[in-house]
């Protein structure tokens, strides 16, 4: 059997902010046949919520040391440091994974993370099955990545050599630029003729054809995502970034992350009105973390994209627990973090 055989499989699911990466994750755990799957979470932050999330997923043989979290960075950024170590750990276990699967951050660039499986201690181990990229389909059907052409020419008249201007839009860009399959998610939310439009936008952003799946809560056969075969870190020259140039120096300078620490809240309803208030007020574009509801017992798990909440009670809160909850809050530098905070605690206060 040749090296290219026996190489351990890698997928890699990017996408913005809130697209749905840790849904399709869960989808893909409860339904792959692969007996042992490693999953390795990266946030932007210091408060991991999706590696919790996926802990308490409940799929049988997902064994809590089989996720591993990576928080406080991006991998695009800390590859050296954080992921390389992580992938010689999980390749030198005993019974080491069949398969491994990596959920980036939403700010993540995946190409300086696919030159990383050039590096000499993994190259011969491991191979990229293929890069997925998820999409918000409402978000990208909103503008949310789009440039506004006026603003592009009045800043590179004054500046010749700007080559974008629009930090959103250059990881998006980036995201499906990567992408060997690129899933639209949340169609649900979208008519056909949206969709239509989407696929559309999509494809004038891809600098090659690319597959596109739709979707619905991250509802995708484990099959399609799989099995790609695209051993991607050998065509990364088919695979541009706004950043190549860089050499693998990017930074995230135009976004930052902070944790609001929320009390008890009287009601469901009046607490994700307020978290939907605040996004809104502020235009944050992230909102994810967990709380407390008077009078019950379960903890209840909110994920927010821009002003759109969804919401689970994922699992019994035990009488040791403080009943605080922690909110993490992401948006584009200039986010006033004193301000969020004091709204999100400003609801119990009136």
């Amino acid at each position: 059997m040749t090296a290219a055989k026996t190489r351990v499989p890698v997928t890699i699911i990017t996408g913005f902010l809130g697209a749905g990466k840790t849904t399709l994750l869960r989808h893909l755990l409860n339904r792959a046949q692969v007996h042992r799957i490693a999953v390795v979470v990266n946030e932007f932050g210091s408060l991991g919520i999706d590696g919790e999330i996926l802990r308490g997923c409940g799929v049988e043989g997902c064994r809590d040391e089989d996720i591993v979290e990576l928080t406080n960075g991006c991998l695009c950024c800390t590859v050296a440091d954080d992921f390389l170590p992580t992938m010689e750990a999980l390749l030198d276990r005993a019974d080491p994974p069949e398969h491994v699967v990596i959920e980036t951050s939403g700010l993540a660039l995946p190409k300086p993370l696919l030159k990383a499986f050039g590096w000499p201690t993994v190259r011969n181990r491991m191979t990229v099955d293929g890069v997925v990229a998820v999409v918000d389909a409402p978000a990208v059907a909103a503008g949310r990545f789009a440039d506004d052409p006026q603003a592009v020419e009045a800043q590179r008249a004054e500046d010749p050599s700007l080559d974008h201007d629009n930090p959103l839009a250059e990881v998006f860009e980036d995201q499906i630029n990567a992408a060997d399959l690129v899933v639209l998610n949340k169609t649900d939310l979208l008519d056909a003729a949206q969709l239509d439009a989407v696929e559309q936008d999509i494809r004038s952003h891809a600098l090659r054809p690319v597959q596109i799946v739709r979707a619905t809560e991250g509802k995708v056969d484990p099959a399609v995502l799989l099995g790609i075969g695209a051993a991607a870190e050998s065509d990364l020259a088919a695979r541009p970034s706004h950043h190549d140039a860089e050499d693998g120096e990017h930074e995230h300078d135009d976004f930052e992350s902070f944790v609001v620490v929320v009390p008890e809240q009287p009601t469901l309803d009046q607490f994700l009105t307020l978290l939907q208030n605040t996004a809104r007020s502020f235009d944050v574009l992230r909102m994810k973390g967990f709380a407390a509801v008077a009078g019950k017992p379960m903890r209840l798990a909110v994920q927010g994209v821009g002003s759109r909440f969804r919401h689970e009670f994922d699992r019994p809160l035990s009488a040791a627990e403080e009943r605080t909850g922690r909110i993490v809050v992401i948006g584009q530098k200039g986010l006033d973090a004193s301000a969020i905070a004091t709204a999100l605690a400003g609801h119990l206060a009136t």
